[in-house]
């Protein structure tokens, strides 16, 4: 079954960088990060015009409906997001966030923009119970939390019990008390 009447995207692939790159022709950075070495590079070259406009993330939910970010824009709400985890979450390169969250396109903003910011991301499935959030909790370390009102009364059962937990952020429409709201910040 098709999703999309155009499934089919066609990009070059071009192979002479990581040929340069094994010959020692081409300089890797020292300190590499994916979201501005390899993204915001994709970003700039489609600006350009340089290079395919393919989608850099194309998703289609249960219900047939989609949404397309270019490079541009991927790169552009990642930021944003960055700026939420560096300001209101008070986020620090080396911090850890535990990210429980359904594949939504946040779920992929937030994997971006904590390369860019060099927090650690701990990404957890769906269908951890309170308990397995608590074992995360304390044994990463985590100083954030992001989830969605589903698993927020999991979280606040035993938020209190974890002493490194300091903020906690909830992807959905609705707000809840003691929780900063994802798409109110952005």
């Amino acid at each position: 079954r098709l999703f999309h009447q155009y499934h089919k995207t066609f990009a070059a692939l071009n192979f002479s960088d990581y040929e340069a790159i094994s010959r020692c022709e081409q300089e890797v950075p020292e300190y590499f990060n994916f979201a501005s070495d390899v993204l915001d590079k994709w970003s700039q070259i489609e600006k350009e015009r340089k290079g395919p406009s393919n989608p850099a993330l194309w998703w289609i939910n249960g219900k047939g409906d989609e949404l397309k970010w270019s490079f541009e824009e991927l790169g552009f709400l990642s930021q944003k997001v960055a700026n939420v985890l560096s300001g209101p979450c008070g986020l620090q390169r080396g911090d850890r966030v535990l990210v429980i969250l359904p594949r939504i396109p946040e779920w992929w903003l937030l994997n971006v923009a904590c390369m860019r910011t060099g927090v650690i991301i701990i990404p957890g499935t769906t269908q951890l119970t309170a308990q397995d959030i608590y074992y995360r909790l304390l044994a990463s370390k985590a100083k954030c939390i992001i989830t969605t009102d589903v698993l927020a009364p999991a979280v606040d059962s035993v938020s209190s019990k974890c002493q490194f937990l300091k903020m906690k952020l909830i992807v959905s429409e609705s707000s809840r008390t003691e929780w900063l709201n994802f798409g109110d910040l952005l």
